[in-house]
Formats: structure tokens, sequence, C-alpha cells
């Protein structure tokens, strides 16, 4: 990557939509195991800071599943060179000891990762899909769906955030 080539990003380009993102936000998960009703739902309590000169985000969010407090962290980036959304995920919930590398294609308010879990005993990892997806200015959806190897993915976690304004 160029100096010239992140700082058209920075300015102009999918950096630059990616500082949308940046904020103080609260709202609302729900957390379902099967299609129909969720199983939980909880309320949600994030930040999303660029780091390294906007090179980066940094997601921290913690709610509560079932009573239990949850954490995560989640760094996203735009990989100029490769064309595509990069993001690392981790939290106290879901992804145990493994760190989730996932990557994907960009949309105009919106970009969507896959990521896989799971196949360490030697079956089929697990597919893991997470779309963000900004609804204006201070609203922001963040969907994850699990994908069970042959079948169809299935919406898992929901997150809708509201901009936290001081």
């Amino acid at each position: 990557m160029g100096a010239q080539a992140f700082e058209d990003s920075l300015h102009a380009g999918r950096h630059q939509a990616l500082s949308r993102f940046v904020g103080r936000w609260r709202g609302t998960t729900r957390v379902w195991f099967e299609p129909g009703d969720p199983v939980d739902q909880a309320p949600i309590e994030g930040t999303i800071r660029a780091v390294l000169g906007g090179r980066f985000l940094i997601h921290e969010y913690e709610t509560r599943f079932m009573g239990a407090r949850q954490e995560g962290i989640a760094i996203i980036g735009w990989h100029i060179d490769g064309n595509r959304h990069e993001m690392a995920w981790i939290d106290s919930g879901h992804t145990g000891t493994q760190l989730m590398f996932c990557e994907g294609e960009a949309g105009a308010d919106a970009f969507s990762v896959l990521g896989h879990y799971g196949g360490h005993d030697g079956s089929e990892p697990w597919g893991w899909r997470t779309a963000i997806e900004a609804d204006g200015d201070d609203r922001l959806v963040i969907t994850a769906w699990n994908i069970q190897p042959g079948e169809a993915e299935t919406r898992a976690i929901e997150t809708v955030y509201e901009r936290v304004r001081d």
C-alpha cells in the first residue's frame, strides 16, 4: 500500500466510509439459535474508535446473554491492496480462545465479512458472516449469521445501535 493510496482512501474512499462508524453507541442485541423468536434480548453499549491514523477501527462492546456478562472486541479495516474488508473478532461468549479472522466485500453504506470457527476436532468448520450497516448517521445495525456446513445461513445475532450524543 502506498502512502498516497491510503490518503486517498482516508479522504474519499473506504477508510473515510468506515470513519462514519466512530462514536459511542447504545442499543439492543437479540440472539437466535434457530429461526423464529429470539432466545434472548439485552441492552448493549459499545464504542468504535479509529486507531493508527484511521487505518483501522476498534469496536469494543459489553452486553449480557441469559443474564451473564459478555464483552467483545473487533478490529475492522479495509485492506487496500487486497481490495477487501478484514476483521478480527474475539468475545467472551462465542469465540472462546479463538481469534476469528473474517474478510469480505464493501457496499455503499455497509460491508459484510465471512469467517469460520470450529473444526479443530476434524469436523468441518462452521461459517460466521457479519454485516455492519449504517442506517443514517446515528443508527448502526450489526447482524451475524451462523452457517452450518452444507446448510443455508441462519440469523444468530442482531445489534441495533443508536449513537450516544454527549
